[in-house]
Protein backbone atom coordinates (compact mmCIF):
# COMPACT_ATOMS: atom_id res chain seq x y z
CA UNK A 1 0.00 0.00 0.00
CA UNK A 2 2.07 3.28 -1.18
CA UNK A 3 -0.80 5.37 1.18
CA UNK A 4 -2.80 4.94 4.08
CA UNK A 5 -5.61 6.88 4.45
CA UNK A 6 -7.17 5.18 7.13
CA UNK A 7 -7.54 1.99 9.74
CA UNK A 8 -10.93 0.82 11.40
CA UNK A 9 -10.66 -1.95 13.89
CA UNK A 10 -13.54 -4.57 15.36
CA UNK A 11 -14.35 -7.80 17.13
CA UNK A 12 -15.70 -10.36 16.79
CA UNK A 13 -16.94 -13.56 18.32
CA UNK A 14 -19.07 -17.11 17.50
CA UNK A 15 -20.32 -17.97 20.68
CA UNK A 16 -21.42 -21.70 19.54
CA UNK A 17 -19.93 -24.00 16.69
CA UNK A 18 -16.54 -22.85 17.37
CA UNK A 19 -16.58 -21.75 13.74
CA UNK A 20 -13.21 -19.48 13.51
CA UNK A 21 -14.95 -17.87 9.77
CA UNK A 22 -18.36 -16.53 11.47
CA UNK A 23 -16.38 -15.00 14.00
CA UNK A 24 -13.18 -13.49 11.41
CA UNK A 25 -16.58 -12.08 9.02
CA UNK A 26 -18.35 -10.35 12.71
CA UNK A 27 -15.22 -8.65 12.94
CA UNK A 28 -14.76 -7.48 10.02
CA UNK A 29 -18.19 -6.55 9.59
CA UNK A 30 -17.94 -4.56 12.91
CA UNK A 31 -14.45 -2.88 11.78
CA UNK A 32 -16.52 -1.52 8.48
CA UNK A 33 -20.01 -1.29 9.78
CA UNK A 34 -20.31 2.23 11.41
CA UNK A 35 -17.82 4.11 9.18
CA UNK A 36 -18.72 6.79 6.00
CA UNK A 37 -15.81 7.32 3.58
CA UNK A 38 -17.71 10.75 1.38
CA UNK A 39 -13.81 11.76 0.66
CA UNK A 40 -12.48 8.58 -0.28
CA UNK A 41 -12.97 8.51 -4.04
CA UNK A 42 -11.49 11.62 -4.41
CA UNK A 43 -8.28 10.50 -2.67
CA UNK A 44 -7.82 7.81 -4.86
CA UNK A 45 -5.75 7.41 -7.96
CA UNK A 46 -8.26 8.48 -11.02
CA UNK A 47 -10.74 9.26 -7.92
CA UNK A 48 -11.65 5.32 -8.92
CA UNK A 49 -13.25 2.89 -5.90
CA UNK A 50 -11.58 0.22 -7.72
CA UNK A 51 -7.95 1.54 -7.18
CA UNK A 52 -8.90 1.30 -3.37
CA UNK A 53 -6.26 -1.25 -1.61
CA UNK A 54 -7.85 -2.76 1.15
CA UNK A 55 -6.02 -5.15 3.65
CA UNK A 56 -7.59 -6.71 6.54
CA UNK A 57 -5.68 -8.10 9.54
CA UNK A 58 -6.92 -10.58 11.39
CA UNK A 59 -5.66 -11.59 14.95
CA UNK A 60 -7.09 -15.23 15.01
CA UNK A 61 -6.75 -17.85 18.01
CA UNK A 62 -6.04 -20.88 16.30
CA UNK A 63 -7.65 -23.12 13.38
CA UNK A 64 -6.32 -20.40 11.22
CA UNK A 65 -5.77 -22.98 8.62
CA UNK A 66 -9.61 -23.17 8.49
CA UNK A 67 -10.48 -19.64 7.58
CA UNK A 68 -11.67 -19.27 4.00
CA UNK A 69 -10.17 -15.22 2.88
CA UNK A 70 -12.92 -15.45 0.04
CA UNK A 71 -15.56 -14.95 2.22
CA UNK A 72 -13.77 -12.33 4.36
CA UNK A 73 -12.50 -10.89 0.61
CA UNK A 74 -16.29 -10.71 -0.08
CA UNK A 75 -17.15 -8.16 2.62
CA UNK A 76 -15.56 -5.38 0.94
CA UNK A 77 -17.28 -4.13 -2.27
CA UNK A 78 -14.79 -2.27 -3.69
CA UNK A 79 -10.53 -2.21 -4.76
CA UNK A 80 -8.15 -5.21 -4.29
CA UNK A 81 -8.49 -7.02 -0.72
CA UNK A 82 -5.86 -8.91 0.61
CA UNK A 83 -5.93 -10.84 3.85
CA UNK A 84 -3.37 -10.99 6.59
CA UNK A 85 -3.69 -13.63 9.03
CA UNK A 86 -2.10 -13.23 12.48
CA UNK A 87 -1.60 -14.82 15.46
CA UNK A 88 -4.48 -12.98 18.24
CA UNK A 89 -7.66 -13.34 19.08
CA UNK A 90 -8.79 -15.18 22.60
CA UNK A 91 -10.49 -19.04 23.01
CA UNK A 92 -12.42 -18.69 25.97
CA UNK A 93 -15.18 -20.69 27.44
CA UNK A 94 -18.84 -19.85 27.04
CA UNK A 95 -20.09 -21.24 29.68
CA UNK A 96 -22.25 -23.60 27.44
CA UNK A 97 -22.59 -26.11 25.15
CA UNK A 98 -25.10 -26.97 23.12
CA UNK A 99 -25.23 -29.91 20.74
CA UNK A 100 -28.32 -27.88 18.53
CA UNK A 101 -25.85 -24.63 18.11
CA UNK A 102 -23.01 -27.51 16.20
CA UNK A 103 -20.73 -26.79 19.57
CA UNK A 104 -17.61 -29.03 19.57
CA UNK A 105 -16.94 -28.46 23.26
CA UNK A 106 -17.53 -25.47 25.50
CA UNK A 107 -15.60 -22.85 23.94
CA UNK A 108 -16.01 -19.32 22.04
CA UNK A 109 -13.81 -17.69 19.77
CA UNK A 110 -12.86 -13.97 19.32
CA UNK A 111 -11.22 -12.56 16.41
CA UNK A 112 -9.95 -8.96 16.33
CA UNK A 113 -9.60 -7.25 12.94
CA UNK A 114 -7.80 -4.14 11.31
CA UNK A 115 -8.74 -3.18 8.07
CA UNK A 116 -6.68 -0.66 6.31
CA UNK A 117 -8.09 1.53 3.42
CA UNK A 118 -5.42 3.27 1.11
CA UNK A 119 -3.90 3.32 -2.48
Amino acid sequence: MEQMIFIQTGTGVDLHGQNINEASKRAVTNAIHSNSMPGIQGALPDQDLNNMKVNVKLGIPGDMEHLDEGKIKQLIPYGTVTVEKLDGGLITTSGVYLSDQEDKNDLMYIVNAVVEVGY
